[in-house]
């Protein structure tokens, strides 16, 4: 399993087939319902679909997509965390998102700025935004924690649900 990228306390790298398991708990997971909504990813096949039509697929395509991020000092898998190119948006975003039992740790900021260091330097991506519902009050704080600004209200043509469109400044 080639990492991608290591912190002080995490370990990244892409997310195998062997991580279904993990991505039926994460996409289960209260936050991940709450705030980017259910995907419909109760079983280890649909776990595969997810990860062939999702981060696979990204890699695929564009050389980078969602990672896994795993705390180093024991290989537990923690959260994700990496880049999206959504066709709405006219540069990649960042996503994140981590189990309900690693967050307020700092294990999001940590994994989300090296990510932003990583796509800069190794991906030659030169500028990343980000969306989120404005009541996600975590992710609001991290990414202007990150250095991403509040640009407008942003809505995917097929919905209506109204979201806040971040970016870094160039």
């Amino acid at each position: 399993m080639e990492k991608i990228f290591e912190t002080e306390r995490l370990y990244v790298r892409r997310l195998i087939p062997q991580d279904a398991p993990f991505i039926i708990q994460l996409l289960n997971s209260p936050g991940w319902l709450r705030f980017i909504g259910d995907r419909q990813v109760k079983d280890e096949t649909q776990a595969l679909a997810y990860l062939q039509n999702g981060p696979f697929k990204s890699y695929q395509e564009r050389g980078y997509g969602l990672l896994l991020v795993l705390r180093s000092s024991d290989n537990q898998p923690i959260g994700m965390c990496g880049l999206l190119k959504r066709p709405a948006l006219s540069m990649p975003d960042i996503g994140f998102a981590f189990l309900p039992e690693y967050m307020g740790l700092g294990y999001a900021h940590e994994a989300a700025e090296a990510t932003l260091a990583h796509a800069h330097k190794e991906w030659k991506v030169p500028q990343v935004a980000a969306i989120t519902l404005p009541e996600n009050e975590h992710s609001v704080r991290l990414l202007k924690k990150l250095g991403l600004q509040y640009q407008s209200e942003f809505s995917f043509p097929d919905s209506q649900e109204v979201l806040h469109l971040y970016a870094q400044e160039v």
